[in-house]
């Protein structure tokens, strides 16, 4: 914020006159500009901490992603979590580039014009899972408007190309909303993944702001859709909290996705990851995500992740 202060006249400062049109003359006066700082956000408290990402495990994995030309979600997004992660050997692969076709306000991955389809690419990661010796595998992607299917193709390749190379890996993927393609939707859901995940994000009243180009009740039906494709299949849902919305709207949300039979639910902490994105509103404190995860067993969820630092694949395998 600005703040003008006209500096204080003295002694030998002439008073203003008018000029020949008979306006006011310009004052000579020298203004004082004040830059005021403002921080919004409030202040991270000290119990938010990660892990720091280091150690052998995780310098073995960032080699094998590097060598491979592969990307994780965990890297392209700032995961918090990263650290933790890597060094029990597990992340979350992210196919399809590392370049975005939204721009959604609290992401980090890369906007811009997508990248060329790399066929290749679920090779590579099936080799990534086999030599992290993965029993269970969690995969997603960048959204792809630019393509028919929103990039479902890959998907199945790559839930194929896992189960080839190892078979009996679990294989958890977390798709975009694809445009509300069902077509696309059924080509994922026949190359049989192991748990369809789809956020949902944030409450509806805030989704112009966080979810641009996204729309509520089409991410609504697109869980429903993967379910009544495959009734035994569980669908996954996560809900970031910290971004403006009221308890109440949250434990809507939370109604909504059980409505259309969301079996696992994730609630985390909305961390900004620079100050081009949405700020955070305020730290929800543990006693709250415990309450919701509470609720969200007693709406019927069969597991529910809730804490600060949770995030969609979060200890990933204790949900199946």
């Amino acid at each position: 914020m600005r703040q003008e202060h006209p500096a204080p006249e003295t002694s030998n400062q002439k008073p203003a006159t008018s000029n020949r049109h008979g306006q006011p003359a310009r004052s000579s006066r020298k203004i004082e500009v004040v830059l005021v700082s403002i921080n919004p956000q409030p202040p991270r408290p000290a119990w938010l901490r990660a892990p720091a990402p280091t150690g052998e495990n995780y310098r073995e994995l960032k080699r094998l992603i590097d060598d491979l030309k592969l990307h994780t979600v965990c890297e392209s997004a700032a995961c918090p979590n990263t650290g933790e992660c890597w060094n029990r050997r597990t992340a979350t692969f992210m196919i399809l580039g590392n370049v975005c076709t939204r721009r959604c306000g609290f992401c980090a991955v890369q906007k811009g014009p997508p990248l060329a389809v790399d066929y290749d690419e679920p090779r590579r990661v099936a080799e990534a899972c086999a030599i992290l010796g993965l029993k269970y595998a969690v995969v997603t992607s960048v959204n792809r408007d630019d393509r028919k299917d929103g990039g479902a193709e890959l998907f199945a390749l790559t839930i194929q190309a896992i189960r080839e190379r190892i078979p009996g890996c679990k294989v958890e993927v977390l798709v975009p909303d694809f445009q509300g393609s069902h077509a696309a939707m059924e080509i994922v859901m026949n190359a049989q993944p192991d748990v369809l995940n789809h956020n949902i994000e944030t409450v509806p009243r805030l989704y112009r702001q966080v979810r641009l180009g996204a729309r509520y009740e089409r991410s609504l039906d697109m869980l429903a859709h993967a379910k009544k494709l495959r009734p035994a299949a569980p669908t996954k849902s996560g809900l970031m909290l910290g971004l403006g919305e009221n308890p109440d709207e949250a434990e809507q949300v939370m109604r909504d996705l059980r409505a259309h039979q969301v079996d696992i639910l994730t609630l985390g902490q909305y961390l900004r990851p620079s100050s081009k994105h949405l700020p955070i509103i305020r730290y929800v404190p543990q006693i709250e995500f415990d309450e919701f995860k509470r609720l969200g067993y007693q709406m019927g969820f069969s597991h529910v992740e809730s804490g600060p630092l949770v995030r969609s694949s979060y200890h990933a395998s204790d949900a199946v």
